[in-house]
């Protein structure tokens, strides 16, 4: 009987009309591995739906595919063009429709948490993001577009969240006379 726990596959997901990235880590115990990353080009002579509609596809075989148990996307950041902000929020959601279809939990990072959580730096470049992937990963490759480093990046996000994420514990007090008793030194006599 292994005492090693199952692993967790997260989906990281940069959201695009045109380009979207897609990378996926596995986590067994405290290691991680990256186990693939890539983009979904899309042409942009499709129909906006079709495009859609392929994004859902992708993202469900992805998956499938890995049994991916965690999913996590990159949050849009606000530009100066509306049009581009409500295809990119299209992209995004048809991306979350189809992890919850398949009942993942769904995190979303803004761009600078991301940088900020690979980096040390939100405001970091996306080489400096691929090459601390590289190092944290043992990458050997750079990949073609950023787009895919950028997912990966996500995903390890979600890793570095989780992992420092710390219970809380709480004792619930219901009202004054129950904080007195489980605090008799904070009374004055």
């Amino acid at each position: 009987m292994s005492l090693q726990k199952a692993s967790k596959i997260i989906l990281g997901i940069d959201p695009g009309t045109i380009i979207m990235g897609f990378g996926l880590i596995e986590v067994v115990n405290s290691g991680i591995q990256m186990l693939d990353m890539g983009v979904l080009k899309l042409a942009s002579t499709d129909d906006a739906y079709e495009r859609l509609e392929k994004i859902h596809d992708k993202v469900t075989q992805l998956i499938i595919t890995y049994k991916a148990n965690h999913f996590a996307i990159e949050a849009p950041f606000f530009g100066k063009n509306v049009q581009s902000m409500l295809k990119l929020g299209r992209a995004q959601g048809v991306a979350i429709a189809a992890a919850m279809q398949a009942g993942l939990p769904i995190t979303e990072y803004s761009p600078k948490k991301v940088k900020q959580s690979i980096t040390g730096n939100g405001n970091a470049g996306k080489e400096q993001v691929m090459k601390m992937l590289q190092q944290i990963l043992s990458i050997k490759e750079s990949p073609k577009q950023f787009d895919a480093s950028d997912a990966l990046a996500v995903a390890l996000c979600h890793y570095f969240q989780e992992k420092n994420s710390l219970p809380i514990k709480t004792d619930k007090i219901n009202g004054w006379k129950d904080f007195l008793s489980k605090n008799p030194q904070r009374q004055k006599k």
